[in-house]
């Protein structure tokens, strides 16, 4: 594998979500995304230098960059973007790379940060043939950690007192998750879904 092969941009189809590349067109709701009161809580707010203009370049742009794998989360019943999914920082000694997402409000509490996540990690591991895909989380982020671990994730270490939120000193925890972690999971899966 190779950084180019982040350049393919799919479409990924499951059962309640499709991931798909971005458009310019999806810009305007992605800056209404980046700036709901519960993504800024959960990702921090946005650089002061971020303007409608900058994120429309952004989005625009996401489908030209070879090394990483920046996909939009759509509602597939109303083809609604929700959110985001991204693989980044590829290392290619280790083929490993960062896991990051965000849903909006839209998204939220009906399994689809759960299935997007599902979909682009089982894309990294069986189709860009990664080993590692890791992510950092807040530690107050409860219902990430549970999406995060439902998709199989494993808590590797807590980085302590990493930034002030709200007057607070907040923890970051990091989560990891390797090719054959993967491949267990899913073979557990399948058998699981023919036993029944």
């Amino acid at each position: 594998m190779s950084p180019s092969s982040f350049s393919e941009k799919p479409v990924l189809t499951g059962a309640k979500t499709v991931l798909r590349p971005f458009t310019a067109e999806d810009a305007e709701v992605m800056w209404q995304i980046i700036g709901d009161p519960e993504v800024v809580r959960f990702t921090g707010a946005p650089p002061s230098e971020l303007t409608p203009q900058r994120v429309r370049s952004w989005y625009a742009t996401r489908a030209d960059q070879p090394d990483r794998l920046d996909l939009a989360v759509t509602d597939r019943a109303s083809g609604e973007v929700v959110g985001e999914v991204v693989l980044h920082e590829y290392d290619p000694a280790g083929r490993s790379c960062t896991f990051r997402t965000l849903l909006g409000p839209r998204g939220r509490g009906r399994g689809l940060g759960t299935e997007a996540t599902r979909l682009i990690v089982g894309h990294g591991f069986e189709r860009l043939g990664l080993h590692r895909i890791q992510l950092d989380v807040y530690a107050f982020n409860h219902r990430a950690l549970r999406v995060y671990e439902k998709a199989g994730f494993v808590v590797e270490g807590v980085r302590r007192e990493v930034e002030p939120r709200d007057g607070v000193w907040v923890d970051e925890v990091v989560m990891g998750l390797l090719d054959r972690e993967w491949a267990a999971l899913r073979a557990a899966e399948v058998s699981g879904s023919t036993a029944r």
